[in-house]
């Protein structure tokens, strides 16, 4: 009699242990779907109470009804369809229990009006950017070193102009800290480091849908125009490389050189193979990939929890950002600090509304968007650079390499041994080094082109 063949143990361990996994998963996940439709039931009655005007969830919302009414096609589907069948019973039942619904989405422009909301932060420095006149964005700027009796630069950074602009964009849940803070001390152009709308210092609107076009005119109106800055270049870092080439694409005489780091551009497609059609919108890919349903590791279950669950990440941020005070004293009484480290303060720096809106309608939607926004940089023959770290665990470095498809000339560099921050943080010498080279090699380029277009 033949003998039974059997699976090594390692790989029915392995298989067991897969097995175990998603069980747990599926079980925490309908856990989860269970404690958001109850959320939904109990801020319906809270925002009924403690607002005059409450800004409706949209768990009861169809898509296709919304997106005709605002005419909008930067508003994500993911933010109406997060299919979950268990999850899409428990609402059924809770709308045929609750009779009053929330009514369609207000229009978003201008992006002013209600906040904060009963559950954001209320506290001076949150509330300060309800005094800017016109809503324009918070942005620290670096005026370039003076010139000595001589007439040279006084500082070490003599490879570019000082009459050179840089605006610098932050990533999520981030702040114009992140460059402000670490590299804007040795570089000696004209810099600007913003705070995006809806983060820092920003204005955090109620009843603004935080979309692709709302970021970019917002740095238009507060800085571009308002400066009246003819050219620039452009850093980014994260999805803020979203919504530099965006804003490329608006000004693309304008820009003379755009720098991608650790670029959350191409994450959909670097996620499936490049050249096959997807039948789901793009958004829904980005949505399911990026925010995968899994317990380990720790980073993506927290992104999928606050990217599929409205409610619980309301829940968390009422209790992490509107008490941020609270969370600093804590951290500098067990730090022994004087100060809270940038990219602590930086995680509460927003409201719900604001990140979630942002999160659906920029890195989900957004994927949708970018194909024609690179195509006009490409077009433009605007100098691009990437930059990524080798062991980024938030964005796969296999992203670079889909972007340098749509870009063939962008220059890409990878970094060994730096993740989704240390590409910067813990290297900001080198990365000015960087930066410096790039904007030296660009500046003739764009005298060229400037020249060749009367300018």
């Amino acid at each position: 009699m033949p003998a039974l063949t059997s699976l090594p143990c390692s790989t029915w361990s392995r298989t067991a242990a897969d097995a175990v996994s998603s069980a747990l998963a599926a079980a925490v996940f309908a856990f989860l779907d269970v404690a958001d439709v109850l959320l939904c039931l109990v801020y319906g009655v809270l925002d009924g109470i403690l607002e005059d005007s409450p800004v409706g969830c949209y768990c009861h919302r169809s898509y296709d009804s919304a997106a005709v009414a605002m005419e909008d096609e930067e508003v994500s589907d993911t933010l109406y369809v997060r299919r979950s069948a268990f999850r899409d019973a428990l609402t059924g039942l809770l709308r045929r229990l609750v009779v009053r619904r929330r009514g369609a989405p207000e229009k978003s422009e201008p992006c002013k009006g209600r906040s904060p909301r009963w559950s954001d932060c209320g506290c001076a420095s949150c509330g300060a950017w309800r005094g800017n006149d016109g809503g324009r964005l918070h942005f620290v700027v670096k005026e370039p070193a003076p010139k000595d009796a001589a007439g040279t630069q006084s500082g070490s950074d003599h490879e570019h102009s000082t009459d050179d602009a840089a605006i610098f964009i932050h990533g999520f849940t981030s702040s114009s800290s992140f460059w402000a803070e670490t590299v804007f001390s040795m570089l000696s152009c004209r810099l600007f480091a913003v705070d995006l709308l809806g983060f820092g210092k920003s204005p955090k609107p109620a009843n603004c849908m935080y979309r692709l076009k709302d970021h970019v005119e917002a740095i238009e109106r507060s800085l571009v125009e308002l400066l009246d800055l003819s050219s620039f270049h452009l850093v980014s870092h994260s999805m803020g490389c979203i919504i530099a080439l965006a804003l490329a694409a608006r000004y693309p005489t304008r820009v003379k050189s755009i720098t991608l780091v650790a670029p959350s551009v191409d994450r959909v497609r670097c996620l499936q193979p490049y050249f096959l059609p997807c039948e789901q919108k793009a958004s829904q890919v980005a949505l399911s990939r990026l925010a995968e349903k899994k317990l380990w590791p720790p980073l993506l279950f927290g992104s999928a929890v606050m990217s599929w669950y409205e409610h619980i990440g309301r829940t968390v941020c009422f209790f992490v950002c509107k008490n941020h005070l609270v969370w600093e004293w804590l951290f500098k009484l067990l730090t022994r600090k004087r100060d809270v480290d940038f990219r602590v303060r930086d995680l509460t720096k927003h409201t719900h509304h604001s990140a979630w809106h942002t999160m659906h309608n920029v890195i989900c939607g957004g994927a949708g968007l970018q194909d024609r926004n690179l195509e006009a940089v490409e077009a433009a023959g605007i100098p691009v650079q990437v930059i990524h770290g080798v062991k980024d665990q938030v964005v796969s470095v296999e992203c670079s390499h889909h972007l340098k498809a749509k870009l063939p000339r962008a220059e890409v560099r990878l970094m060994g041994g730096c993740d989704h921050t240390t590409v910067v943080l813990g290297r900001e010498k080198g990365f000015v080094e960087e930066l410096r080279a790039f904007w030296s090699r660009s500046a003739s380029r764009y005298d060229h082109g400037a020249q060749a277009n009367g300018c």
